[in-house]
């Protein structure tokens, strides 16, 4: 049950003075249900409102000035509303472009009155044009030297926000204390208490930072949270007895019957597996390599292994285009060796669907690969004891675990192709082992890479034309789906119909608001030779394996992340032909966006580019935090504290280790932080 002393935290935000009926689902859907939403929310900027005289207006800044009402000008009833004020240093004008009813009363000539706003120049005049705030001299402390700025919402005002956090940090109690004094006393941090109040009243730019002590100890807190939760699951994993499988002799002959070695890395990452499924107890590790490094093969070489023990595995890909390709490409493997296999989709209706559900259920199919398709109710198999999701983050953990549910204490292996820093790796996945596959194969064409301005647009598309008769296919890749009033960014309908009549021939067209059978049926005339030249958007980033593809043109590439770029040209150099990378940007472009992309031109090692991207990017999505599968943090930035979520983990390690001898008052307070971040260890039932 969640401490007493949380309940304030998880009162509902409906509990607030203020938040009536109306306001409550903008509040929820913008912020969050409880209290405790409104005091994690924190401010993205600052205004500093400095009390100055009219003599000292700083034009185009914000600012605060006590002046006296001088009078209101008449002006036609259409016409903005303008008040004089003055000081005794100089004038200003008020305007407001629609009239305030009852304006002139509140405010009569004579009175005098704090005013804050942004100072204009209107020829030789100051203006201030609708202030922020206009109070008496009682009021003064509604106006804020510093005031912190909220995400705002057209529902929502930042004061808004700020007004309903400032009621709700006042009915939150004080927290006992987590931390080990040792560790305070390093790093100087304040309290949880203390820190949370103060990220709500900054008092400069320095406050914002994430190396400020305040956002420091937040963060740590958090990501102690999230590793503890982490950390419990793998011990419970650790725990968790689970089938000893140790067969290799029919993986060892598909490996014998194939073309080329493994390389060292997957070497290295198959006795990993086997190491684990010989252990006795539940493996739960994630296999990151880059495009092309193959993970799939490492995969299918323990699905085989488990299916030589009589036991079925399950490989689960996000889409029906990427599972159909893993299975076409295992099926010769499997075939030759005497392991029956099949694909389950959603495209699979009445008696096929039947039929499919029943060669599973009787365990005659030792290996299934499959969408969504293989969690859903009425698939049951027999023994099911190995679990392989691909590209993990696009499924919910609910998903998971129904796939989990399958089987009896069922392994469970994952494999990701998102390039992310390794020692963000090792903590972001702390409750996975993880090997990663850091070799390309042998043979693996190298990609050429040329970043061009769009200028040369004409260029590329007669040296398109010119590859696409010598026999190439192409890729060519937009950012949006359509054009807007509102964005410049290129559209790949537009181009799709300029390339068309450009190039004289038939164009596939390919983006995320297509209907998913209308698009895997196009991907598959491009990758059957029908179709020569794919347009497409980032839709095709991850999974799409057409060997005969050598060439890719990105538009706008600067406005790609880095490591989103790599995927994307992992697209080609899948077989013989030399391929190339075409990248092309805006002019002008920025020292930041032309280091990233001559990065990307440099080379082809994604981990090295997810190093950098992380570098270059800073602060906010870097990779796409949630396309990376990392959580949704309120305090923690992934880059800037990547040493604080190391430090988090090995703490919370020696703190599930000692927690026995822990004294019963901070065992108690670490229960507190567990809950108010909702960080929650899996119950045994669960496997994920």
């Amino acid at each position: 049950m969640r401490p007493e002393i949380l309940f304030p935290y998880y009162a509902p935000v409906t509990s607030l003075k203020g938040v009536g009926p109306k306001l409550a689902p903008a509040l929820s859907a913008h912020v969050g249900e409880h209290v405790r939403d409104l005091a994690f929310f924190l401010p993205s900027g600052l205004i500093k409102r400095p009390l100055l005289t009219l003599a000292e207006a700083r034009i185009g800044e914000i600012q605060t000035v006590r002046v006296r009402i001088g009078g209101y000008p008449p002006s036609p009833d259409k016409a903005p509303q303008r008040i004089d004020v003055f000081d005794e240093t100089g004038r200003l004008q008020l305007v407001y472009f629609h009239r305030i009813r009852g304006f002139e009363a509140q405010h009569p000539v004579g009175a005098e009155r704090l005013i804050s706003g942004r100072i204009e120049k209107f020829g030789q005049h100051l203006q201030m044009s609708h202030p922020d705030y206009i109070v008496d001299e009682a009021r003064a402390e509604e106006i804020p030297a510093c005031e912190p700025i909220y995400p705002a919402t057209l529902d929502l005002s930042s004061r808004m926000i700020r007004k309903f956090i400032q009621t709700a940090l006042t009915t939150l109690p004080d927290l006992p204390e987590w931390q080990d004094k040792a560790i305070l006393d390093k790093y100087i941090w304040p309290t949880f208490n203390q820190a949370l109040k103060a990220a709500h009243i900054p008092q400069s730019e320095l406050d914002f930072s994430p190396d400020s002590k305040t956002r420091q100890r937040l963060a740590y807190d958090e990501a102690l949270a999230h590793q503890l939760a982490l950390k419990s699951r793998k011990l419970h994993r650790q725990n968790t007895p689970a089938r000893v499988v140790d067969f290799h002799r029919l993986s060892d002959r598909a490996l014998a019957a194939l073309p080329f070695a493994l390389t060292g890395a997957q070497v290295r990452a198959l006795q990993d597996i086997r190491a684990d499924l010989r252990s006795g107890h539940r493996m739960n590790r994630l296999v990151q390599g880059d495009v092309g490094a193959g993970k799939t093969l490492v995969a299918l070489l323990a699905m085989i292994d488990l299916a030589e023990g009589g036991f079925q595995s399950v490989l689960m890909a996000p889409t029906e285009i990427l599972a159909r390709q893993h299975y076409e490409k295992s099926l010769p493997i499997l075939n030759d060796i005497g392991i029956t296999s099949i694909i389950m989709t959603g495209r699979d209706k009445g008696r096929l669907r039947e039929e499919k559900r029943a060669v599973v259920a009787s365990g005659e199919a030792m290996i299934v690969f499959g969408t969504h398709a293989v969690f859903q109710e009425g698939v049951d198999f027999q023994s099911l004891q190995l679990a392989v999701i691909d590209e993990q983050h696009r499924f919910g953990v609910g998903q998971r675990q129904r796939l989990f549910s399958k089987g009896d204490s069922v392994h469970y292996l994952s494999m990701s192709a998102t390039p992310i820093p390794r020692t963000l790796a090792l903590t972001q996945y702390g409750e996975a082992d993880l090997s990663i596959l850091d070799e390309k194969p042998a043979g693996r064409q190298p990609i050429h890479t040329a970043v061009l301005p769009r200028q040369r647009l004409p260029d590329v598309i007669a040296r398109l034309r010119s590859a696409i008769e010598s026999g190439s296919q192409a890729y060519w890749i937009c950012p949006l789906v359509e054009d807007t009033a509102e964005s410049d960014l290129i559209a790949v309908e537009l181009r799709h119909r300029e390339l068309a009549e450009d190039l004289g021939m038939e164009i596939g067209l390919v983006h995320g608001r297509m209907p998913s059978e209308e698009k895997d049926a196009v991907i598959s005339r491009f990758a059957a030779g029908d179709i020569r030249i794919l347009c497409a958007t980032t839709v095709v980033e991850v999974g799409i394996d057409v060997p005969t593809a050598s060439i890719i043109i990105i538009e706008q590439a600067e406005r790609f992340g880095l490591a989103q770029l790599h995927q994307l040209r992992g697209r080609v150099g899948r077989g013989r032909d030399k391929s190339a990378c075409i990248l092309l940007y805006d002019t002008p472009l920025s020292k930041n966006a032309q280091a990233r992309l001559e990065l990307l031109r440099d080379t082809e090692d994604g981990f090295k580019i997810a190093e950098m991207d992380w570098k270059l990017r800073g602060e906010g999505d870097i990779l796409g935090a949630k396309q990376s599968g990392f959580p949704d943090y309120h305090f923690v930035d992934p880059v800037a504290h990547t040493g604080l979520i190391a430090m988090a983990a090995r703490d919370a390690v020696y703190i599930l280790q000692h927690m026995e001898s822990l004294p019963e008052m901070r065992r108690r307070a670490i229960d507190v932080l567990r809950q108010l971040f909702d960080w929650r260890a899996e119950t045994p039932d669960k496997q994920d």
